[in-house]
């Protein structure tokens, strides 16, 4: 593939770097801008067009094609905009579909949640059972970077990918589907439709689908036809799992659905039962999912990724027995909290501590539900540690698990989970 017109990069991150070294390789002298809505965009070898600017260099055709950044919406009118001018919009995703799909077999792995889970235990289960298989996405690689370095790759991919993903896999999984960034799809409709943009499509390749993920009408409507599905696992393969799964560092039962998943997309990949169990007990939790310290005596548990009520669900579920703490709450997208506040009691939560701005309708839903369980408004993350630490009598466990984004205090959720650790070293580690 070859590019006639200069490129403009829309956004500055990974897979922006990714495709700059990716058109740096391939076309040396071409010509690349970058935008990006805020700030500098620190990318070498281009020439950045402030965001303000974008319309008429657009209409000057400064550029024929846009590189979009997952992060950047695509219903910005900017897009329309040059669909309307015949400029090409496209992805670090689907310059990779065009220049090495060919030849290579493909996993395509979405869903509101577990998806990276399943995606990392998809990949350990296949090189365990020997096979050339990489990872990338929004886990492992960008898409470019992996490139042809392996025969079989296994993406994870977000519902900002898929929605304009325009090649095929040859096996397309999703986890489940909730509401989920509705700031970025404009609409709860038009995020199931980008998601399932995955499988709602012609073409031949099969479809597994998570536990949830099988009960959801839409769900089915989008897979078409049900030939597509691969079969289901015996049950000598699932008990295999279940024990397994016990064994491992896989927590709550929402994961061991995730380990089954992956072990159907492996067995239909050509992988093995023996190596489906040695990636079980390889796989070491990913950051911010469920990773669980100890400090003085009380278990602190960052779960920072939950941007989902069904999330927070699936966190509590995982700590049964447990006297628990939970911080809850964060930038506002619309979520029903109403089932999460009922579910409270009944999975242990003593106190919860919520955090603006959704954690305090989470907050009112609770105080009707389980008025037995004390709540504790903070205005940040420090404010909620600081008081749980006078209240540590309560409880065995912190859960850090805010059902919402993190964008209103913090950069992202990483930036959210290291603080949240390090407050429970400071606070509860003496």
């Amino acid at each position: 593939m070859r590019f006639e017109e200069p490129v403009l990069l829309y956004g500055a991150g990974k897979e922006a770097l990714s495709t700059r070294a990716f058109l740096k390789a391939r076309q040396p002298d071409l010509k690349v801008f970058v935008t990006v809505d805020s700030g500098v965009a620190d990318i070498a070898e281009t020439e950045q067009i402030s965001a303000d600017d974008l319309p008429d260099a657009l209409a000057a055709r400064r550029f024929g094609y846009i590189v979009k950044s997952p992060g950047v919406s695509r219903y910005k009118p900017i897009f329309a905009q040059a669909a309307a001018a015949g400029i090409t919009v496209t992805s670090n995703l689907n310059l990779w579909g065009a220049a090495f799909r060919h030849g290579r077999t493909v996993i395509a792995i979405t869903g509101t949640k577990g998806k990276s889970t399943t995606a990392t235990l998809t990949h350990l289960m296949l090189t365990r059972s020997g096979i050339d298989a990489g990872l990338a996405g929004n886990v492992g690689l960008a898409p470019l970077d992996i490139a042809d370095r392996h025969a079989l790759i296994v993406f994870e991919l977000s519902s900002y990918q898929t929605a304009d993903m325009n090649f095929l896999p040859d096996i397309a999984a999703i986890t489940n589907l909730y509401p989920e960034h509705v700031d970025w799809h404009g609409s709860v409709e038009r995020y199931y439709a980008d998601k399932l943009h995955l499988v709602d499509r012609d073409g031949q390749f099969a479809v597994a689908l998570g536990e949830k993920a099988r009960s959801n009408a839409l769900v089915a409507k989008a897979v078409r036809d049900h030939r597509r599905l691969l079969r289901d696992l015996t049950r000598d393969e699932a008990r295999a799992i279940d024990q397994a799964a016990a064994h491992s560092r896989l927590r709550g039962a929402h994961n061991v659905d995730n380990a089954k998943l992956a072990a159907q997309i492996t067995l239909a990949a050509g992988g093995t039962l023996d190596g489906i169990l040695e990636g079980i007990a390889a796989f070491r939790p990913l950051s911010h999912r469920l990773e669980e310290h100890t400090f003085g005596g009380m278990v602190v548990v960052n779960d920072s990724i939950s941007t989902t009520p069904e999330a927070t669900k699936a966190a509590l579920a995982a700590y049964p027995g447990r006297a628990i703490a939970l911080i809850a709450g964060g930038h506002e997208r619309q979520q029903d909290y109403a089932e999460l506040a009922e579910l409270l009691s009944g999975h242990g939560v003593t106190t919860l501590a919520t955090l603006p701005v959704t954690g305090e309708r989470l907050a009112a839903a609770a105080r009707r539900a389980a008025p037995e369980i004390e709540i504790i408004e903070c205005s940040d993350l420090e404010g909620a540690m600081r008081a749980l630490a006078h209240r540590h009598h309560r409880f065995n466990t912190v859960i850090l698990s805010p059902g919402a984004p993190s964008y209103n205090q913090f950069k992202n959720f990483e930036e959210r989970g290291a603080r949240f650790v390090a407050l429970g070293r400071d606070l509860f580690g003496t």
